[in-house]
């Protein structure tokens, strides 16, 4: 995977915005942990369903992007999956259970919820919490990589 950083800028209320969805990944990835506890979630596709659930149950869940929210619990299910792995290793001391997220700081958008602008100069968040457009300055020139190359297969996340 390519990893490129960029520093957004855009403006306080955008900012907040950004605040917001971050609140929301931790709950979901929080609350989808939650659901594994109680025994009611046994694979990571029982925790992906329960992400439409909690989007029907709290609104503010339902205005970010639906692969965020499925990413949140598919980090969820990678903490579950390593605790697993590490009991059945018999690796002595702590095993890793799975711990509530307390200073979540990323939202991880897959194919869909962000468009990069024809000029590769800016990043437009389509999701319902009102992020818009940011403008990105780095070292790297977008250019050079084919639009096609950061379409699909490529993903966004928002610090």
């Amino acid at each position: 995977m390519l990893v490129l950083e960029f520093k957004a800028y855009g403006k306080s209320k955008q900012f907040s915005a950004v605040d917001e969805a971050l609140r929301t990944v931790q709950f979901i990835r929080n609350k989808a942990l939650r659901f594994w506890m109680d025994g009611l979630g046994k694979s990571q596709y029982d925790l992906n369903k329960y992400c439409a659930v909690l989007a029907k149950e709290f609104p503010f869940c339902n205005e970010l992007n639906s692969m965020a929210r499925q990413a949140s619990a598919e980090r969820a299910w990678s903490a579950i999956a390593r605790f697993y792995d590490n009991c059945k290793k018999q690796i002595p001391g702590k095993k890793g259970f799975p711990q509530f997220q307390k200073d979540n700081r990323s939202v991880e958008y897959k194919s869909t919820g962000w468009k990069l602008a024809e000029g590769r100069k800016s990043i437009t968040f389509t999701d319902k919490k009102g992020i818009g457009t940011l403008k990105l300055k780095g070292t790297r020139d977008l250019h050079f990589y084919q639009m096609g190359g950061l379409g699909r297969d490529s993903r966004a996340a928002v610090f």
